[in-house]
């Protein structure tokens, strides 16, 4: 082997689990543990956890792994989410009339508001858009 080639780097074990402590403590952060406590239960120290969160690179990471989260908890709720709209409209169909009632303001309330929803978000893509055109 030549100077300029240098030997495979090797992780010890100690790399390893302090890698493996560090995605520990961004796993617990994620998911909105308090620094003390999630330095804790990753086995690392509550001064090392603060330098972590002082990194822009596990700040980068950190907010990957929470929109992963995000992504998958909206995926979650707009299947159930489905299923409670079917869910509403057989209570259409209740032999109770309040239940049926209350199936009735459900259905409509919640279509106002999506419906809302959908403009503001149109809206806004629109105006997005416009400033994005202007700048160029």
């Amino acid at each position: 082997m030549t100077t300029s080639q240098s030997a495979p780097s090797r992780q010890t074990s100690a790399d390893i689990g302090a890698r493996k402590r560090d995605l520990a403590f961004l796993v617990a952060i994620a998911r909105g543990e308090t620094v003390r406590d999630a330095a804790r239960e990753a086995g690392i120290g509550e001064r090392t956890a603060w330098r972590r969160m002082a990194d822009p690179e596990f700040r980068r990471r950190l907010s990957g792994v929470r929109a992963d989260v995000l992504e998958r908890a909206t995926g979650r709720l707009a299947d159930a989410g489905a299923e409670a709209a079917e869910t509403l409209k057989a209570l259409l169909k209740a032999e109770s009339e309040s239940v049926r009632l209350g199936a009735a303001r459900a259905i409509l309330e919640l279509g106002s508001k999506l419906r809302e929803a959908g403009e503001l978000e149109e809206r806004l893509r629109m105006l997005e858009s416009d400033a994005g055109s202007e700048s160029t």
